[in-house]
């Protein structure tokens, strides 16, 4: 496995690649690698001729009083993994090497960077996008791979793709789970044992939303009430949002007459959470 930290010689080496007529796929991460994480590298090194993982912890998705400084980080556990995993090429760039002094361009996708996460992380998706933009530029894959975990990032992302005519497939595998259900995170590190069985609420109140909806339940209100209920009866758990959109353009439904994305928010302790599922209503 190659380790390159320049975007020079990253440029380079995809260049020749690129010229081969092979596939190359790709998985950005901010590293500290976990089963959700290497879900994607698997699949990206199965289904590409040759496959790149990044690691870069972004400056620039966070905000102020985020977790930036203490993001777990272990780049020698990290490359290993992905040496294990056949990974071909790992690009590793410092902060200075992905925004010199003086930088000041930034990516926004106005109207969905606002909407589920975005209201409480204003300059999260900004961030997101810019990063990713500039990795695709670099990268230039074939085909990109991440989770439904951030499913509003991939909504947002796919519309970038879209709207600047990227040459980029990409391809969004399941949420994976720890034991009970709990989405795997690298936050999932900050929490106590405790903790953690508060946090199995989030997949216990998804798992009831669809529940309602099997026996016939249509209102979005009626579900979002039973859910705020479950989850608020959990003293560790303060809730960001709850809500039920549209998995296009993640406005909110009313009632679900169509797949819905049902999606939260939800600090435990002071870490926060995120976990979503897609409901089919049947009839």
């Amino acid at each position: 496995m190659k380790i390159i930290s320049s975007i020079e010689d990253m440029k380079n080496e995809m260049r020749e690649f690129r010229c081969q007529n092979k596939t190359k796929g790709f998985v950005p991460t901010m590293g500290y690698l976990h089963e959700g994480h290497l879900s994607l590298v698997r699949e990206c090194v199965k289904k590409s001729d040759y496959s790149v993982v990044s690691i870069f912890v972004n400056p620039a998705q966070f905000g102020p009083g985020e977790d930036f400084e203490d993001y777990p980080r272990d780049f020698q556990r990290d490359s290993e993994i992905l040496r294990n995993e056949g990974v071909d090429c790992l690009f590793y760039p410092s902060n200075e090497e992905m925004y010199p002094q003086g930088y000041k361009t930034y990516v926004q996708v106005y109207d969905l960077k606002n909407k589920l996460c975005g209201r409480s992380r204003p300059h999260h998706f900004t961030g997101v996008c810019t990063v990713v933009l500039k990795l695709f530029h670099i990268v230039n894959p074939h085909q990109a791979f991440f989770g439904q975990k951030d499913f509003q990032q991939a909504v947002i992302l796919k519309r970038m793709i879209r709207d600047l005519n990227l040459d980029v497939n990409l391809r969004v595998l399941p949420i994976v789970r720890e034991e009970g259900g709990l989405a795997v995170s690298s936050r999932n590190t900050y929490l106590t044992p405790e903790q953690r069985k508060a946090a199995l609420r989030l997949y216990q109140s998804l798992q009831e939303a669809q529940r309602m909806v099997d026996q016939g339940e249509r209102k979005s209100q009626n579900i979002i009430q039973i859910m705020k209920k479950n989850i608020e009866s959990e003293p560790e758990a303060q809730i960001d949002y709850i809500k039920i959109v549209d998995t296009e353009n993640l406005d909110p439904l009313s009632e679900l007459n169509q797949d819905a994305l049902v999606a939260l928010a939800v600090f435990i302790g002071k870490v926060r959470l995120i976990d979503n599922t897609i409901i089919k209503p049947e009839g």
